[in-house]
């Protein structure tokens, strides 16, 4: 855990993350001279998210720390900004992106988008116990342990992480009862390797159009989606007055509202009624998570307003206002990477990169055998590596009409993610050294 950082009070960490946001918008709108040639190279979604890393990685902000108390006890402290950026702004951005959605040209995107999300399920299912097999090759300690020091049993969690969320991963914590002491060095491998993946991903949006040359892939469906969305939102493009601003704040944040209280409702129900919700175990534990009813909600309220007048508030920038939700969201998960705690573990990071590694080249074979677009690769693997707070994120990076993709793509990833990660964990228990 770290010391306290230079800057401590919420108020003031948000104001830099904006400040930092401006910056990269500003900079990258000038069309010259050496910002030119730097955006080219650092796509500027991709510098929305290092930049905040930086001033982690200095201890200027930090997402938690530790302070010593008036008795002596250490107290364990947590910025709440990603907590109100992925509980409140990610599900008004969900809502105002998807408002001018066109569910008819989504579906036209083909079974590719699910064939490269399950490639990315099965590279993660698979890629754990070859890390393993790898590594137990020349650093057999690295990956060993007995009883419930066992690696293998930690690394269960990243597999319920990197399948499904953070509830497939507390699921997997459950289930195999790895060391709570032991736990911290995971969760660590977890956020550098699934951050430094998320960082290519960002830069290679920024040249999709020569990877996709590579991989001979088809855009057409994505394009006719895009334009179909943009086409109509020219078509009602105005100047936005302030009662438009305000009904679209209004529209957004009472669809929060409603995915919050169906969400606790939902899931406080099922919990009460149903055993097999708390069962960890379960093919259906994830439906007691509040975060995929949340996600859930937002999404559905989302098509439904697209089906309604609501959908015109797409022409005085609904989406847009959505994008800036998603860029504080951006800026605020780049805020929880620590660039110096990447060689702090190097066994268990080793790991986690094999592991990384193996679920990114299937996902190359599989899109090039498929010819599928990057945008399908990206966009499935970061539905299982970052589950709903990812997905929509890189979607919308490609265009913000394709930030539903990623939802619904995410929602996959949580029903699969506990039965994922059960058979990954199996396979790595065989496959670790004794």
């Amino acid at each position: 855990m770290k010391n306290a950082p230079y800057i401590t009070d919420d108020t003031i960490v948000f104001g830099l993350l904006l400040f930092l946001l401006a910056f990269v918008f500003y900079t990258s709108s000038i069309k010259e001279g050496f910002w030119k040639k730097f955006y080219v190279i650092f796509p500027s979604l991709l510098m929305c998210y290092l930049l905040p890393s930086v001033f982690s990685s200095l201890n200027i902000i930090s997402p938690e720390w530790s302070e010593i108390g008036e008795n002596g006890e250490t107290i364990t402290k947590k910025s709440s900004i990603y907590f109100v950026a992925s509980r409140y702004l990610l599900p008004a951005a969900l809502v105002l992106m998807t408002l001018s959605i066109d569910l008819k040209a989504m579906f036209k995107l083909g079974p590719k988008a699910l064939i490269m999300f399950f490639t990315g399920t099965i590279g993660v299912v698979l890629g754990g116990p070859i890390a393993i097999l790898i590594v137990s090759l020349f650093s057999p300690e690295t990956v060993g342990g007995a009883g419930f020091d066992a690696v293998w049993r930690g690394l269960s969690t990243l597999a319920g992480s990197w399948i499904g969320g953070g509830a497939n991963q507390a699921a997997m914590l459950e289930v195999f009862k790895y060391n709570q002491e032991k736990y911290g060095a995971m969760v660590l491998v977890d956020i550098v390797v699934a951050n430094i993946w998320m960082a290519v991903l960002l830069f290679g949006i920024g040249r999709k159009e020569k990877i996709d040359n590579w991989l001979k892939a088809d855009n057409s469906s994505i394009e006719e989606l895009k334009n179909k969305v943009s086409n109509y939102a020219a078509s009602v493009t105005r100047n936005p007055s302030l009662t438009d601003l305000m009904i679209i704040l209004g529209i957004a944040f009472t669809a929060v509202g409603l995915s919050h209280w169906g969400s606790n409702t939902i899931s406080g129900v099922l919990k009460a009624n149903f055993e097999a919700v708390n069962d960890p175990t379960s093919f259906v534990s994830t439906f007691g998570d509040r975060f995929f009813w949340m996600v859930t909600f937002a999404t559905a309220l989302g098509i439904i307003f697209s089906y309604t007048k609501l959908k015109e508030y797409e022409g005085a920038g609904a989406s847009k206002i959505g994008s800036v939700f998603i860029y504080i969201l951006v800026a605020s998960i780049g805020m929880k990477m620590d660039l110096g705690s990447v060689l702090s573990n190097p066994g268990l990071l080793i790991v986690g990169l094999i592991w990384m590694t193996i679920h990114v080249l299937l996902l190359v074979i599989v899109g090039k055998i498929i010819k599928a677009p990057f945008f399908f690769l990206a966009v499935g693997s970061k539905a299982n590596i970052g589950g709903a707070a990812s997905a929509p994120i890189i979607a919308s990076a490609f265009h913000p009409s394709l930030a539903s993709v990623g939802v619904l793509l995410a929602v996959f990833g949580y029903v699969v993610g506990t039965y994922g990660a059960l058979l990954c964990a199996y396979l790595m228990e065989i496959s670790a050294p004794i």
